[in-house]
């Protein structure tokens, strides 16, 4: 019987899918081999050469098989007796076991490179540098800030994704939303911190520290400096009741009573950020709970009931562990205490705080107007300070255009303000939150604001001392702190 010996792979679908393939083939070589000679890991050429170009490859022999099949169908349907049989296997012929071993041996190869590529594949997918730079512009704040942080040794995925097979499926399909966003320009700016969908702190931060095994108080020194003309500095001295301790070897205290050692703390809050908290539930070791509900809330039970309800762990105080996008004030502080900020220039502190505070509408448009303006004013009103110190001028600028580009981000609507720090409570309400002598139980007992109930002033002599605000307010128990720090020019 006649049969039409044309290759079935001599049709228009195929010769497409064996030229993709081919072309993804000689590319994926290439840059496996450019990959294996840099220097320096690039998350891009790895992501090119272990994802993208072997998938290419995949889809053009997916399209050549896909094109065999269908000319082989398309020539049966009109001339069945001109289609060749599927051929017999018959090891006993040579030809047959050659062809047979030559296909083992180049789908073992294939499947050997494919787990070699998938390993890579999952190793950039897991590197800081994917995570930071892969979206460019969406995560420059993001990952500008998780480099300069106390946890920059830290993986990005050791706390965004964390042990275990489940949460890394949960992280890849909420980054593949995240891709479709980015790819269509539909995500938010500022990116919302995704506090809701955070492990536990028990699987992340308790992995290394460990509140159980803390104790007693830490001494913290704050230095500021003053608005004035001389910037003069200011030291407040306390002793931090960070407290912790373990039931069974002793009383837990401290700041650390909040976690989950001794007592359960839950509370419901009214936005996403977690500021607004008009009930808190205590349950300490005995078993006995106590709610509170803040007096200035207008919100019924009911209404109360609906909200969220969460337990309290280490990140509704250190809700900024890494990304911290420090304030104008607090970043001059620094860099007058650092001395790359010259605090003999006149109204230093002001000045600074002036121009790192304004809004600006890009980052090349800040830089230019932190120069000109910081510069302009020593030049205009300090006419003899700006010929005599130019270069501390000059050496300042730098300073404030470094601090801006590490702390503010205009193009993504990211600063101080967008991510409040609720440690302490300087520059946001942070710790008054729920210490606000607001928040009453039912028979009476208030969640106290008292200063000594977190931590000690101490005095030049390192004895006990009260807490003495440069300006007098009166009984400061009537103010919160960001009533009046904002954290930008309007500070005192």
């Amino acid at each position: 019987m006649p049969h039409n010996n044309k290759h079935l792979g001599r049709n228009p679908i195929s010769l497409a899918g064996a030229l993709i393939a081919f072309v993804a083939l000689m590319n994926t070589i290439f840059l496996i081999y450019i990959d294996a000679r840099a220097s320096h890991a690039n998350p891009y050429l790895g992501i090119l050469a272990w994802i993208v170009a072997p998938a290419i490859l995949s889809l053009g022999l997916a399209v050549y098989i896909a094109g065999l099949l269908i000319e082989r169908r398309r020539r049966h349907r009109h001339a069945p007796e001109m289609v060749r049989p599927y051929p017999s296997l018959d090891l006993n012929v040579r030809r047959t076991r050659f062809i047979v071993t030559a296909v083992f041996a180049g789908v073992i190869c294939f499947v050997t490179a494919s787990v070699i590529g998938s390993y890579q594949a999952f190793h950039y997918t897991e590197t800081d540098a994917f995570c930071g730079t892969l979206c460019h512009q969406i995560m420059i704040p993001e990952y500008t800030a998780y480099k300069l942080s106390p946890h920059a040794r830290v993986g990005c995925v050791g706390c965004h994704v964390g042990a275990g097979a489940t949460w890394y499926v949960r992280s890849k399909l909420s980054g593949s939303y995240q891709v479709y966003a980015a790819l269509a320009n539909k995500y938010p700016r500022p990116i919302p911190s995704p506090v809701e969908n955070l492990r536990p702190a028990q699987q992340t931060c308790e992995q290394c520290h460990w509140p159980e095994k803390f104790f007693g108080a830490q001494l913290k020194v704050f230095n500021h400096y003053q608005y004035d003309e001389q910037s003069t500095p200011r030291e407040v001295r306390l002793l931090i009741k960070t407290g912790g301790g373990s039931p069974s070897s002793g009383m837990t205290s401290g700041i650390h009573w909040h976690m989950n050692i001794s007592n359960e703390i839950t509370y419901a809050a009214t936005d996403w950020q977690r500021q607004d908290i008009p009930w808190i539930q205590v349950k300490d070791r005995s078993g006995k709970v106590t709610e509170y509900r803040s007096e200035g809330s207008k919100l019924t039970p009911a209404q109360i009931a609906a909200l969220p309800h969460r337990r309290m762990d280490c990140v509704d105080c250190h809700n900024r562990p890494t990304h911290i996008y420090l304030s104008p004030d607090r970043s001059v502080d620094r860099a007058l205490l650092a001395g790359t900020i010259d605090r003999s220039l006149p109204f230093a502190k002001q000045q600074s705080v002036t121009v790192l505070s304004k809004d600006y509408k890009s980052t090349p448009q800040a830089m230019q107007a932190i120069a000109n303006d910081f510069t302009a004013y020593y030049r205009t009103n300090q006419p003899a300070v700006f010929a005599a110190k130019k270069a501390s001028i000059d050496r300042s600028v730098t300073t404030l255009k470094q601090i801006f580009g590490n702390t503010r981000f205009p193009e993504m609507n990211v600063d101080w303000r967008t991510h409040r720090d609720n440690v302490g409570h300087l520059y946001t309400l942070g710790c008054f939150r729920c210490h606000d002598d607001q928040h009453v139980s039912a028979d009476g007992k208030r969640i106290s604001k008292e200063c000594t109930v977190c931590h000690t002033v101490l005095g030049e002599s390192g004895a006990t001392a009260e807490f003495q605000h440069p300006v007098e307010l009166g009984d400061l128990r009537n103010f919160n702190c960001a009533d009046c720090h904002s954290g930008g020019v309007m500070s005192q």
